[in-house]
Parts: C-alpha cells; structure tokens; sequence
C-alpha cells in the first residue's frame, strides 16, 4: 500500500516525494515537508508501534510549527481498521495536522482496487501540496 500511495505522489509534475518507514523519519523531517501520509497495519486495534513512536519523538518539537499540514492515512487491516484510525485521528488533532482525504483501509487482502485507491491518495496529498491548496 505504501509503495502505491509513493507511485501516486511520484507522478504528480514538481514534486519531491520522499518515501521514510517510521523508524527513519525525524523532526527535521515532518517539519520541512509539504504533507504527510501515514500508513500503518493495524496491530490489535491500534496502529504500529513504530508510528506510535514518530509521534512520540517529534510531538514536542513540532507543536505549533506544522499547523494544518495535510495528511491522508492508509492502513492494512486484519479487523476494521477502525481503532487504528481512530488513534492516527486523535494525534494528528493534537499536532493540528489537517486531514484532506478519505482513508484508505484495505480489510484483509489487498486487491487491485485497494492500490489504485491507494495511489489516487498519493497523488490527490502531492497534487494539492504543489498547488498549494491545502
């Protein structure tokens, strides 16, 4: 899903995309980006602890400074995906993320038709960032 939401974005005419797991991505990072998109599987109802741990490490720095910087969610669900989403929702809320598009959760397999939503996420956050529109 993350790799179709990258393909997405990577079309889109004068933009950089930058494609980070978690683990790599830093203050710096979220600070000089244009939009975020948040992908995570969801593990017992929650998102991965890895997301969980970005937030964790760049909330203190990055309040105040990444006011309504868009973002879009995907997550691969083995449920709902519903409690994952809902957690990414209360933490984007406290950095004052805003959200532009409708999240993509894949429930089970990932099929085509779940790419493609994918990709149409990626381009729809990198679009609108090189407008400038969010």
């Amino acid at each position: 899903m993350a790799e179709a939401v990258y393909e997405g974005a990577k079309v889109i005419d004068g933009v950089e995309v930058n494609f980070k797991k978690a683990v790599d991505a830093t203050i710096d990072d979220l600070l000089t980006c244009d939009g975020l998109a948040i992908g995570t599987p969801e593990n017992f109802g929650y998102m991965s602890g890895m997301i969980k741990d970005f937030f964790d490490r760049t909330y203190g720095d990055a309040q105040d400074k990444v006011f309504r910087k868009p973002y879009v969610v995907f997550i691969s669900a083995g449920n709902d995906g519903s409690g994952a989403l809902r957690a990414i929702e209360r933490i984007a809320l406290g950095y004052k993320f805003k959200n532009v598009f409708t999240p993509v959760i894949a429930k089970g397999k990932i099929t085509e038709e779940i790419l493609e939503k994918c990709r149409e996420l990626g381009g729809t956050l990198a679009g609108g960032c090189a407008m400038e529109i969010y």
